[in-house]
């Protein structure tokens, strides 16, 4: 069977296709990326090419990952504050549904002590976390405390979409619900003298 000519982009981006497939739907350690040129018909030499290593295909797959996550729930700084909050949890779920396979390698445990993918994550992170703080306290450092509250109400939002495409029975709209029902009650429960007159007009807002 002839080979598909790609360009060298077009022949990264499948590979890590495919790659996302096997680390979804299997332990990192028990991934041997030989297969990975197998499923693509590539020669292992042309593998390595691309990716010298194990970790190093890993790591481009999260990075992949995430770079298209930061695309893909970008805030639309044409509505409110109250509104980006329902676009984005809705924007964030469209992700992890489009992009399923993705999402379950780039949150697989297997490599997580790796100091390249941590860097990844950490990063993305942290991006996302600085979108919610502009929208929070755009005129004011962030209380520590706010900042921590946010991290922690991502790694929920990260876990709960991993929960729901794994038991779609949970439904879209439940999941929807008590992501923002939890951003609600986070920011709700900062204690108004460290909240600020923006946050704390916005909690007034949010609660109705």
């Amino acid at each position: 069977m002839t080979r598909t000519r790609l360009s060298p982009e077009e022949r990264s981006q499948q590979l890590l296709d495919l790659g996302a497939e096997l680390f979804a739907a299997t332990p990192y350690e028990d991934v041997h990326i030989e297969r990975v040129a197998e499923l693509a018909g590539v020669s292992r030499g042309l593998l390595y090419h691309y990716f010298p290593s194990k970790r190093a295909f890993f790591a481009a797959l999260v990075r992949r990952q995430a770079e298209v996550m930061a695309r893909e729930t970008a805030p639309d700084l044409t509505l409110s504050p109250v509104e980006q909050l329902g676009h984005g949890v809705e924007a964030f779920l469209d992700h992890v549904a489009r992009h399923q396979h993705g999402s379950r390698a780039a949150h697989h445990g297997g490599a997580s002590a790796d100091p390249e993918v941590r860097a990844i994550i950490e990063e993305s992170m942290r991006l996302h976390e600085q979108r919610i703080l502009d929208v929070l306290a755009p005129d004011a450092p962030s209380p520590e405390l706010l900042r921590v509250a946010v991290r922690s109400w991502l790694v929920m939002l990260r876990s709960i979409g991993q929960e729901w495409i794994d038991r779609p029975e949970l439904g879209r709209d439940a999941v929807r619900d008590v992501c923002v029902g939890a951003f609600v009650g986070m920011v709700q429960g900062v204690p108004v003298d460290q909240r600020g007159e923006h946050l704390d007009r916005l909690v007034r807002e949010l609660v109705g």
